[in-house]
């Protein structure tokens, strides 16, 4: 009887990387996608790295364990696993790396959806001992846009990604037909990788960080002085000789001869690679592979030409004197800086002083949201609320320059720190934020502070941080209470917030609890309006789109993501769409990769009208949920960190005792919660009745206009009355509308709220 052969053999190479190797092999194993075999090569390792490969060995029978009778290096090593490998696929993954969750069924689904390429490559990231990880740059190389499968002349951008084995898949028939070996020596990724592209007859690539490439403190080829970094020149011998013996392959030698030339002057500048006293053979053998394999045609870069004179040249006396030249300007030009910084902020100290002796101007108003970001949050709501109650004002933005694009046109823009910022804080009599403007603000007679806030408070905030281990350090609390004795006014929506902000912001503001103004658009918004964003972002027809949007964690540092995204989806199935959208603090996304079932919405500009475009949220701890209850759509609560969360920055109330709807407690919970249709059962839809009640009762669609009225127009009596609860009627979800039969023309019949200046503007 034929024992079926698997999809993918992993070939792992193991010496003095006992302390990695579990979490490598467990990577592997513990795959969605099993069908696998995994070798794994003792090269003679000194430590338990044989032991360890006997032990899964015994408990998997997928772990292939070979040992090799004396250390031959990481490219025999290699050779030893591919000699074994029976996988309709050969990947190649280091002992001290790991997989990143799913990648297998990823990499199988675009093997499959790109016919079978010989070879699939794949993004990864550079792992820290600290617990970042930072993506490749070369990223953008790897995009699945465009014909797939190719060749290496249609995408020879390919060329400049890392030139390492572990981040490829290949056709293993493939590799036999060639007759593909790994060299002996160090480098031995160079005479492989170049080779396998060049001859490859089909191509594809994967745009998802499939592998974590550790990035040791010490240890290391790349970080040990030894004259195993002259090894680089043999394989680029053996490189030029492949290319040599195939006409056809000549005219990719510019290319590979300038690659070579960066590659030597990396080695040879890279602190710590040669030992002492031999940079100057290393830059002679530099200047001798120079002429023997220079071939014109390439292009250089401006900022590489340098890099190629040294090598041409080959002096380690000229390096010398270019690299202290070098660290003199470099000097200099930091001292400069420091003084050019220096007087800049002086001038602009002065400069905020003579404004601040100059008339208020009645007319003008400054907003800003989160510190400089662009046109969000509760200041937006509030900025155009200003230009269509309150016409006569004119209103200016403080946003750093990314952020420029999303303001409006009509909106004067300003940048955080510039002469037009200082003048525009001095001298406008109306300044909205959802934070503090700037520590430096000393508030005039005539000026008008409003405190928006950015939402509900489910975490702790201001004074109540004093006791939380995570927070309190990273906060200034006098700082803090100086700010808030600036405040004339503070938005709330709902009784727990105005309790909350009163005892954790002590100061003698006025409280207006009208709602939130970020949230009228829900009740504005049409059915045409959210088919129309659903079109922009890409979402299906027919779709289910589940928008997931954790909060952040104080008590974490770097990037972190509860849920494996990728598997989500997968368990889902294909009517499922998911939009992941990071906190802003987090600085970075929560997906490796954007596709048809995962869409990354981080750099969205509204999280608005991602609520108005999806079906159903996802989160955690974040105020968002109160805000997208007055949606009356779906909310499933993912508390898997309950405890830890609560101890580092603590909450108002047990989410899990009184939550908008079913609460997952694993992410095999949130998935199920979604199979058995839970997520949206007449349980949940009482629990979310329950959290509107108690949190939503004045977000009828007019918060903006009663705090312009209010706080511009000075009226007190005679303010919109709020709409009740059971009178509201906020735009339908798609898949709601989809159930009661019913198409985007019928958006008028949808709003019962009229919407002066609530524009819905899809970007």
């Amino acid at each position: 009887m034929d024992v079926p052969l698997p999809r993918f053999s992993v070939i792992v190479p193991a010496y003095e990387v006992q302390a990695y190797l579990h979490e490598c092999l467990d990577s592997v194993l513990s795959q969605s996608f099993p069908d696998l075999e995994l070798i794994v090569v003792d090269d003679c390792s000194p430590d338990a790295c044989g032991a360890i490969a006997d032990e899964y060995a015994f408990r998997d029978p997928r772990v292939r364990p070979v040992r090799l009778p004396r250390n031959e290096g990481l490219g025999p090593a290699r050779n030893a696993g591919l000699r074994l490998a029976t996988g309709d696929y050969v990947l190649f993954l280091d002992g001290d790396d790991t997989l990143t969750p799913g990648a297998l069924d990823a990499i199988a689904d675009r093997i499959k959806e790109t016919d079978g390429p010989d070879v699939l490559v794949y993004d990864h990231a550079r792992a820290f001992w600290s617990g970042a990880a930072l993506r490749d740059e070369h990223t953008l190389q790897l995009t699945e846009s465009g014909p797939a499968p190719f060749r290496l002349e249609d995408r020879p951008g390919l060329l400049t990604v890392p030139k390492v084995a572990w981040n490829k898949a290949y056709r293993r028939e493939f590799l036999e037909r060639e007759r593909f070996t790994f060299p002996s020596g160090a480098y031995e990724d160079t005479a492989w990788t170049y080779p396998v592209l060049m001859t490859a007859g089909s191509i594809a690539t994967l745009a998802r960080v499939c592998v974590h490439h550790r990035q040791r403190r010490q240890g290391g080829i790349a970080r040990t002085p030894s004259r195993r970094h002259f090894d680089v020149f043999e394989q680029y011998d053996r490189l030029f000789a492949y290319v040599d013996a195939r006409p056809a392959l000549a005219h990719w030698r510019p290319a590979l001869f300038r690659r070579m030339v960066d590659h030597l002057a990396s080695v040879y500048a890279r602190r710590g690679r040669l030992p002492i006293g031999t940079h100057s053979e290393f830059l002679r053998r530099a200047r001798a592979h120079y002429a023997r394999y220079r071939a014109p045609g390439a292009p250089v870069r401006r900022l590489g030409r340098v890099r190629h004179a040294l090598v041409r040249l080959g002096s380690h006396r000229t390096y010398l004197l270019l690299s202290l030249a070098a660290r003199l300007a470099r000097r200099s030009a930091r001292v400069a800086s420091v003084l050019a910084r220096g007087a800049w902020r002086a001038a602009l100290r002065l400069h905020y002083r003579v404004q601040r002796l100059l008339p208020l101007r009645e007319d003008r108003a400054l907003f800003s949201s989160d510190g400089g970001r662009g046109y969000v949050c509760n200041p937006a709501a509030l900025e155009d609320a200003f230009r269509t109650f309150a016409p006569g004002i004119r209103t200016a933005w403080a946003a750093r320059p990314e952020h420029h694009h999303t303001l409006p046109t009509a909106t004067r823009r300003v940048t955080p720190g510039s002469l037009a910022h200082w003048t525009a804080l001095a001298r406008s009599k109306y300044l909205v934020a959802n934070t503090d403007f700037e520590p430096r603000l000393v508030k005039r007679e005539g000026q008008v502070v409003v405190q928006t806030q950015a939402g509900t408070p489910l975490k702790r905030m201001g004074l109540d941080l004093q006791d939380r281990p995570a927070a309190a350090p990273a906060t200034d609390f006098a700082r803090l209470l100086r700010g808030a004795d600036q405040w004339d006014y503070v938005l709330s929506g709902n009784r727990h917030s105005t309790l909350v902000w009163e005892r954790v912001f002590p100061a003698g503001y006025e409280t207006l609890e009208y709602g939130q103004p970020r949230n009228d658009v829900f009740q504005r918004a049409t059915a045409a309006d959210v088919a129309r964003l659903r079109t922009s972002l890409g979402i299906p027809e027919g779709a289910i789109a589940v928008l997931y949007a954790p909060t952040h964690r104080d008590y974490r540092r770097g990037r972190h993501t509860a849920l494996d995204l990728e598997r989500v989806a997968r368990e889902l199935g294909p009517r499922f769409v998911l939009l992941a959208r990071a906190h802003h603090a987090s600085g970075a996304p929560l997906t490796d990769s954007s596709g048809p079932r995962v869409l990354d919405v981080t750099d969205h500009p509204s999280v608005e009208h991602l609520c108005l475009a999806s079906d159903a949220l996802v989160t955690d701890y974040s105020s968002l949920m109160f805000d997208y209850a007055n949606l009356d759509r779906p909310i499933v609560i993912h508390a898997d960190d309950w405890e830890a969360y609560e101890a580092a920055r603590g909450t108002y109330f047990d989410l899990r005792a009184f939550p908008p709807g079913a609460v997952a407690r694993s992410e095999d919970e949130l998935i199920d919660i979604f199979a058995t249709g839970h997520w949206r059962g007449s349980r949940s839809t009482q629990l979310r009745a329950a959290f509107r009640m108690r949190f939503c009762p004045y977000d009828d669609g007019r918060a903006a206009e009663r705090v312009v009225r209010r706080v511009v127009l000075g009226e007190t009596d005679g303010l919109p009355p709020f709409v009740p609860l059971a009178e509201r009627s906020p735009v339908p979800s798609a898949a709601a509308l989809r159930h009661m039969g019913a198409s985007p023309d019928v958006s008028s019949r949808l709003t019962a709220v009229p919407s002066p200046g609530g524009r819905v503007r899809v970007r």
